[in-house]
């Protein structure tokens, strides 16, 4: 029965739609790492909580990450509101890290925000590239 829903899920959504609710999931249970912590240790985000408390900045992730699932249903052409959303975090925390890593705070923020711009924004940027082949056009009617 499990099978039969993902293959329905996948035929419904297609490859752009299971990147997004790829992206979409991870940013919602990165964001929830941060939320749920008791007390969250941000090294390196210095930039970012001086504006607001870490746990506040988690919701810009769980926020994206639900606009990214929520997109993930609709069609070709119109999800493109789902990998602007997947992108907003990792520009937003892969900028805090490389300040840190410019400003002294964080020696290790050049290799942070050089893994966030490849490892997130490069594949986003990707994914949103990729052609859709498996989503079946929609019916046409017959000619009488």
């Amino acid at each position: 029965m499990l099978r039969l829903t993902a293959r329905h899920v996948q035929a419904r959504v297609g490859r752009r739609g299971t990147a997004l609710m790829i992206l979409g999931t991870a940013k919602v249970c990165f964001g929830l790492g941060y939320a749920l912590q008791p007390v969250p240790d941000p090294i390196g985000l210095g930039l970012l909580t001086r504006l607001a408390d870490i746990r506040c900045w988690s919701s810009v992730w769980i926020i994206c990450g639900t606009v990214t699932f929520g997109c993930a249903w609709l069609r070709v052409g119109r999800d493109w509101g789902g990998f602007v959303a997947a992108l907003i975090p990792p520009f937003v925390w892969g900028g805090a890290f490389l300040w840190g890593a410019l400003s002294g705070e964080y020696a290790r923020g050049l290799a942070f925000a050089a893994w966030y711009a490849i490892g997130h924004v490069g594949l986003i940027l990707w994914a949103a590239s990729v052609p859709e082949h498996s989503v079946p056009h929609a019916a046409r009617r017959e000619r009488r």
